[in-house]
């Protein structure tokens, strides 16, 4: 048999068996459809999680007190100039110590309870942020133990 033969015959079987052509195709066309888009899925997750995880920072290690002991001792500033001492861990780069906890702001009126953490310039070199507006803690804020804050939209 030749090859036009073959393809007349197959065209005159699909135009004679129409509702079984139909409902083949629409089988394989549910199937095309349903493996795209599971990969689409899969893709979007995936991009999701790896987003999630380098917004956190993959380079970032955090050391913080307690565990199984009976009494942990807090950390203190010694403790980060330790850790941040190249004699005893070259392969550090920087280290934020930081101190988080909660508060209640209020005026005439209103109350919220944010959340409060005690930073040291270096965070902000850590965390990767940057102002809308204002400026950032700096060392000579620390030195003169100046009153400043950095304070979110919520509580402005």
């Amino acid at each position: 048999m030749k090859i036009g033969q073959l393809i007349v015959e197959a065209l005159e079987s699909l135009t004679a068996n129409k509702l079984r052509t139909s409902l083949t195709m629409l089988g394989i066309i549910i199937g095309v459809a349903a493996v795209v888009a599971m990969l689409a899925i899969g893709a979007g997750a995936q991009n999701a999680i790896s987003e999630q995880i380098n917004s956190i920072g993959t380079n970032l290690l955090y050391v913080i007190p307690g565990g199984e002991a009976n009494t942990p001792q807090p950390l203190t500033l010694d403790d980060a100039a330790a850790i941040a001492n190249p004699q005893y861990a070259d392969s550090i780069a920087v280290v934020a110590p930081m101190l988080q906890g909660q508060m209640i702001v209020s005026v005439p009126g209103e109350s919220t309870r944010p959340s409060l953490s005690a930073v040291t310039p270096e965070y902000f070199k850590v965390q990767n942020i940057e102002l809308s507006e204002g400026q950032l803690i700096t060392q000579a804020n620390l030195d003169n133990f100046d009153p400043v804050a950095l304070i979110g939209t919520d509580v402005a």
